[in-house]
């Protein structure tokens, strides 16, 4: 919580943990630790207190009144992050979508300026409160943004089709957010996507070309990093996103292997794959940040630990690697070559013309060569092929090689 509020631009100046047997209904904390945080706020002279649950209405509100000062709660806090991280048309009406519905509730008692009557001819009388009028118009903006998301979640319906249109698998990458997502897309792709220490440095998803060992191309989809009780605004609001994930064909689980808050991470991260519908889809447990790890890492062992809190066991495909160093980059790509279903590869012998350049350029440049040998006036090349490379280079396509000599 400490460190969600550092990203958001705060100062923490004190800490308090309160155990109750159950909430307190007006305040959440009871009146006694209500007065020893209105104690702090005058000691520290602090601008907001902070909670790490989400208020309801009634408590934001009691709270607000008895600290005198702005009370802020789990949710509005990511959302303040979000909000600061969007950079996309996308990212943007998600995140407003998240805040409009998390303000809609907590309208009433914002004081006498939602209260107002109505003005002018035809208004005496009761009138329409402002409360109902600001409810209206947030209601209608709502409204607005989810059919502007549905046209964003259209577009990419539409594009998801294209590339299925091509042999082009997606890999998507998830995680708990700060576990290296980031610089391990760059260190994959050779981007330059923002890679930062401070929680949600990722927002808006980047898709890029990965080359693998096979020299087939799939696509690698950087996506937000997931947090212990995500609210359930921001992944509704998301789903246009998060779609992504639930669509690719191959998902590198990644996952800080130096933090001991690791088994907590991933078990959420399992929670949150569960609940967009992505559970079954194949895994990589991916262990970043193996440099800070004090002795020679065993992948299976550290996989073990951090699935110790889920249902799950320590998983086949598992590697261990370094985003900052590049160690285990090839052990990765190798797997994701093995795993990845669409396109598969599979050793094959061509006899080319020696005249015809085109198909030997497209060999050397789709498939991954073992060898080639100049016999008279053909080129005779061995390799390990992609099935539409082998479909389209058919004629050439030899089903036995022949024996030496």
């Amino acid at each position: 919580m400490a460190v969600l509020a550092q990203t958001a631009g705060a100062q923490v100046a004190e800490r308090v943990l309160q155990f109750r047997e159950s909430a307190e209904a007006a305040t959440l904390v009871g009146s006694g630790k209500v007065l020893e945080l209105r104690q702090a706020v005058e000691l520290h002279r602090a601008d907001v207190v902070i909670f790490d649950v989400e208020l309801t209405p009634t408590q934001l509100r009691n709270l607000e009144r008895e600290l005198d000062t702005r009370v802020v709660d789990r949710t509005q806090l990511i959302l303040d992050i979000f909000a600061s991280r969007a950079r996309t048309r996308e990212g943007q009406l998600q995140v407003e979508l998240a805040q409009l519905n998390y303000l809609l509730p907590r309208l009433a008692g914002r004081g006498i300026a939602m209260s107002r009557l109505g003005g002018g001819i035809g208004t005496r009388g009761p009138g329409e409160t402002q409360l109902e009028t600001d409810r209206r118009k947030i209601a209608r903006r709502i409204k607005r943004i989810q059919q502007d998301i549905e046209t964003v979640r259209r577009g990419r319906t539409i594009q998801r089709r294209q590339r299925q249109g091509v042999p082009l698998a997606t890999v998507a990458m998830a995680g708990y957010t700060n576990a290296g997502k980031s610089t391990l897309f760059n260190r994959l792709t050779g981007s330059d996507v923002v890679a930062d220490a401070r929680m949600f440095a990722t927002l808006d998803p980047t898709v890029r070309h990965v080359i693998l060992p096979s020299r087939r191309k799939v696509l690698m989809s950087d996506t937000v990093g997931f947090i212990r009780n995500l609210p359930t605004t921001l992944v509704k609001a998301f789903r246009a996103t998060l779609e992504e994930v639930v669509e690719a064909k191959l998902i590198l689980h990644v996952v800080d292997a130096s933090s001991p808050s690791g088994p907590q991470q991933t078990a959420q991260v399992m929670k949150v794959l569960a609940e967009i519908g992505a559970a079954e889809t194949p895994q990589i447990l991916v262990l970043n940040k193996a440099d800070l790890l004090s002795e020679t890492p065993d992948a299976h062992a550290i996989a073990a630990r951090l699935l110790s809190e889920t249902e799950e066991k320590a998983p086949p495909r598992v590697v261990c690697v370094s985003a900052l160093t590049g160690q285990g980059m090839a052990d990765l790509l190798r797997m994701v070559d093995d795993l990845v279903p669409l396109d598969p590869v599979a050793p094959a012998h061509f006899r080319l013309p020696v005249g015809e350049g085109g198909p030997l350029s497209l060999l050397h440049e789709c498939t991954q060569i073992l060898e080639v040998r100049y016999l008279d006036e053909v080129c005779e090349v061995d390799c390990i092929a992609p099935e539409s490379i082998r479909r389209r280079l058919a004629q050439y396509l030899v089903r036995k090689k022949p024996l030496a000599g």
